[in-house]
This record gives C-alpha cells, structure tokens and sequence, in this order.
C-alpha cells in the first residue's frame, strides 16, 4: 500500500536494508512463536481472484491457495493459524508455531502469548523474541521451522494448482517470502487488523500496479479516514510496507 513517491529522498538505505538473506541472522525459526508472512506470487501475476467492492473474490486457484493454507496444522500438528488473507497476487497470514510438548493451549499459543518464555532485560523490558545462539543450518532449511512450513505451503500448492492445468514445472511463488517476528499482543492486534483491511485498502497496495501516485501524507490522511488506523498503525504499515519491498527483491530460495 506504499505509493510510490517520487518526491520522497530516502526510501531505500542500503546500510540500513541489504541483506543477503532476509530472515533474522540467528534467529531460531523453531522457536515458539507468532510469525506473520507474506507470499507474492512469481511476477506478481494475478491469479487468485479479484477485488470488487473491497472485498476479495476467490476463483478456483484462490480456493485452492486457502484450502491449503487451512490444512497445514495436518502436517505441522505443533502449528496454530490466525488471521489470513488471499490477494489477487499475494497473501498475508499470521503461523503460530507451539512449543512441541506441551497440552496447555495458553502456554502453547506462541511467543506473543507465553509469558513464561519471555526473557527480561538488565532495563526490565520484555524481549519477547530473544535472539539465539543455535544459527540456522547453513545449507538447506531446518526441520520443523517456519520455512520448512512456508516450503510446504508453497510446494502443495503449485502441485495442486499445475495438476489442474496440467502445467508441471511452472512457478507459482516467488522464491522467498518476507516474515516479521510479532513480539507481544500489541504488535499482534496491529498485524491483524492490517490483514484483515488488506482487501479493503486495494487501492494503495504495493502489489497493484493501478494504485494512485500519491504522497505519504495523503495515503495516511485517507487510510486515518476511511478506515480509522491509528498513527502507531500507520507506522507499523508503512515501515513493513518499506521492509518488504527490499524483502521481496531477495533472490534467497526457501
């Protein structure tokens, strides 16, 4: 929902956004947590419905897109799913990963929810997504971690959907996906609403390629109006919005 803006001098700091990969250098993707993704599809071609009246209009491949992303607790029994949502030519969903053996719905909800995970600063602040010292496995994508979920999300997919055309081989996705690690119940309450207003707020997406050339400070006056964000939202929006465009750019197999 970015626009582009000509007249805006710093969009992209390459100090401050290039990186070879775009997951969190050392962070553990095993952990229990609430991760919020994006997925855009190859080219961001258009192909999973439409937005009439601001709300999204799945066709058959939209269908297919839910469907599977409504079965991965099958095949991943440790994740829980919230908030989601199919786009023309991308999605947005929120992947809780649980802790693996624990019965307790509260402590098992993820790391937005368990407080007895959190780790308190020398400050007395909350961290709740401490960085780890276990890195990511150097080649390859590790058991059980959030890109091992999103490869399996990507892989049934594509087959389901080239079975249906009869078009073995074709990409479907882009090759990365862009995560945001939530880090408390604020953040996670923001993130909804935003997956939740996406179809709404169509016209100033990023992904559609006939949304207005207007500034920052329009967009935000009309998103305020139409829709009642809050100035801590709008930030939140704008700065992933930001992230993601370099994010998106990542040539990084998942």
């Amino acid at each position: 929902m970015r626009p582009n803006n000509q007249n805006k001098k710093t969009i992209y700091d390459p100090e401050k956004h290039h990186r070879r990969s775009i997951r969190l250098k050392g962070y553990d993707y095993t952990r229990p947590g609430a991760y919020f993704v994006t997925i855009c599809t190859e080219k961001h071609a258009y192909l999973f419905g439409d937005i009439c009246n601001e709300t999204m209009q799945l066709n058959r491949y939209g269908d297919i897109v839910k469907a599977c992303w409504d079965k991965l607790p099958q095949n991943f029994p440790f994740v829980k799913l919230d908030t989601f949502v199919v786009m023309p030519n991308h999605m947005h969903g929120i992947v809780i990963i649980t802790d693996r053996d624990c019965n307790n719905d509260d402590a098992g909800r993820g790391e937005a929810f368990a407080v007895s995970k959190r780790v308190q600063n020398s400050l007395g602040a909350v961290n709740a997504s401490p960085l780890q010292s276990k890195m990511q496995q150097p080649h390859g994508t590790q058991s059980d971690s959030l890109g091992a979920i999103m490869q399996n999300f990507k892989s049934v997919s594509t087959r389901k959907i080239n079975t249906m055309n009869k078009t073995p081989g074709i990409s479907l996705w882009q090759r990365n996906y862009y995560d945001h690690i939530i880090r408390n119940e604020k953040s996670l309450n923001i993130i909804r609403r935003y997956i939740l207003y996406n179809p709404v707020m169509w016209t100033y997406d990023m992904d559609n390629p006939d949304r207005p050339c207007l500034s920052i400070e329009k967009v935000t006056y009309e998103m305020k109006q139409k829709y009642g964000f809050t100035n801590e939202e709008l930030d939140f929006i704008i700065d992933y919005e930001t992230k993601y465009r370099v994010g998106r750019q990542m040539d990084v197999r998942t």
